[in-house]
């Protein structure tokens, strides 16, 4: 598992460069024909062992959500905007990293003593300090465009868990690595580690344009939001749809804003699982959307289902998982990938 050098790696969307350079060297040595598109994604073959094999298309995201340079203050102040999904309200007080050089800055936040209301700031009216007095001096750290990510190490909670950022989609990552660094399997990987998911799943839709497949996987990272509701009546077991719930296993989407799953390829999942005594649950909150999203439409139309990893705090910078639920994630991909035919597509 390289799951923590993805994690600390920066990709903020469209800056992918430093997550494509780590898995490339981790793939390799396991897969053949391997491209960089025009849009930055990382396209591969592992050849399958059967005679007559479906072409299986693999995605996992490589970007993360982040933010982006947009100006500066007169007092050195820097603006920015964000690229992504970014929650508001988790956002004065974090540090950050900014630009190639991983200038170091915090989000500025107003000490309880001088506010107590409990509003929630807009990003539009937020600053980074980053130390500079002037605005000259700030531009001469950095400049308009420069991507900023959360400044987050990873860490080992305990035997089981473990905290980092960007986990959406990281863990895709780390899990499609595991699965390249294996043994053949009966059918053929077409690889995408994809660009751009955070902003509209753009890489996703040229990837599956290129490889063409049969049928296509993404491996995600998702909302787990299995937490106490303090709102919720204490008895009540069921007050509120957690999405997924960590340590319970994988979650397959049933469906999302971005697409319904292959009913023929959502049954083969689950069945899979439980053949192999694999334990799972169903993701059937409809918000958000993943790169099958796109794969699934690409060309003809093809079968397209979402393999999640559940994670807490997601899209912040420390999300939480079980190490459990991603060995599971594992058996569940590679038992798939054994027992999938064009039987089971058609």
């Amino acid at each position: 598992m390289i799951l923590k050098e993805l994690s600390e790696a920066i990709g903020v969307s469209g800056k992918e460069d430093a997550v494509r350079k780590i898995i490339l060297a981790a793939i390799q040595d396991h897969v053949t024909d391997i491209r960089i598109d025009p849009m930055g994604n990382i396209t591969a073959l592992k050849q399958g062992t059967d005679k007559n094999r479906p072409r299986v298309m693999i995605a996992a995201h490589m970007d993360e959500i982040g933010f982006m340079v947009t100006g500066y203050d007169n007092g050195g102040l820097i603006r920015f905007a964000a690229v992504g999904g970014v929650d508001d309200r988790i956002l004065p007080g974090l540090r950050v990293k900014i630009g190639d050089d991983q200038i170091p800055g915090v989000i500025l936040w107003t000490p309880i003593h001088l506010n107590r209301d409990s509003k929630v700031v807009k990003i539009s009216n937020l600053r980074i300090d980053i130390g500079a007095n002037s605005k000259d001096a700030a531009k001469a750290k950095v400049n308009i465009g420069d991507r900023i990510a959360f400044d987050s190490e990873f860490v080992e909670l305990s035997e089981t868990t473990v905290r980092g950022k960007a986990f959406d989609d990281r863990v895709g990552c780390s899990l499609l690595v595991d699965v390249l660094q294996a043994e053949p399997y009966p059918v053929d990987i077409l690889v995408a580690f994809t660009v751009q998911e955070e902003v509209g799943l753009r890489g996703a839709q040229v990837a599956a344009q290129t490889l063409n497949p049969d049928v296509a996987f993404a491996l995600e990272g998702t909302t787990a939001h299995d937490i106490p509701n303090p709102a919720a009546d204490p008895d009540d077991d069921d007050e509120h749809n957690p999405t997924c719930r960590m340590g319970s296993g994988p979650a397959l989407t049933v469906m999302d804003r971005s697409m319904i799953t292959h009913p023929r390829l959502l049954r083969f999942l689950r069945e899979t699982a439980e053949q192999n005594n694999i334990p799972y649950q169903l993701k059937t909150q409809l918000g958000g959307g993943t790169d099958a999203g796109q794969m699934h439409l690409a060309g003809a139309g093809r079968p397209a289902a979402v393999i999640s990893m559940p994670c807490r705090y997601i899209h912040s910078p420390a999300a939480i998982l079980s190490k459990v639920d991603y060995q599971n994630t594992l058996k569940l991909i590679q038992a798939a990938l054994h027992h999938i035919t064009f039987e089971v597509l058609r």
